[in-house]
């Protein structure tokens, strides 16, 4: 194995683990610190690179099937689905729906870098949209978020 797959040995565990034909996912790969924080930082100089994990928080494909389409809530609880056994290597990204200014001035209390709001009715959009936004800590926090 070469590439990608040989040096996050963890999330290719994770991706064998889930049960299809083939899945495209939505997702950034990161090493979590002790206390579950994520840090991209951490995979520079490769050290992590066996405890990385894939924070999978939307699904594009699944057996051919293309959900891009198809509204964020549903393409969530597919995902929730088909990540339900995996075990290592891959994390499903929970959301929450309901008071987002409160989440987000935790987020900020944390240190972490922010928050991603979709629209739950919307279909996939790669790049900037008006059905997804990015808002990030004014403070520059540099945590990315806790997962465990």
């Amino acid at each position: 194995m070469t590439g990608i797959g040989c040096r996050f040995m963890c999330v290719m565990g994770g991706c064998v683990s889930i049960r299809s034909m083939g899945a495209i996912l939505d997702a950034e790969v990161v090493w979590l610190d002790s206390d579950g924080a994520a840090n991209f930082d951490a995979l520079h100089s490769r050290v992590n690179d066996q405890s990385a994990v894939a924070l999978a928080f939307d699904l594009m494909s699944l057996d051919g099937e293309d959900f891009r389409q198809e509204p964020y809530s549903e393409r969530k609880a597919v995902l929730r689905k088909i990540l339900r056994r995996t075990r290592r290597g891959i994390q499903y990204v929970e959301h929450a729906q309901d008071h987002g200014d409160r989440l987000f001035e935790a987020v900020c209390e944390l240190g972490l870098e922010g928050i991603v709001s979709k629209r739950l009715d919307a279909p996939y959009r790669s790049g900037p949209s008006k059905t997804w936004i990015k808002v990030k800590n004014p403070k520059g926090g540099q945590r990315t978020g806790r997962f465990r």
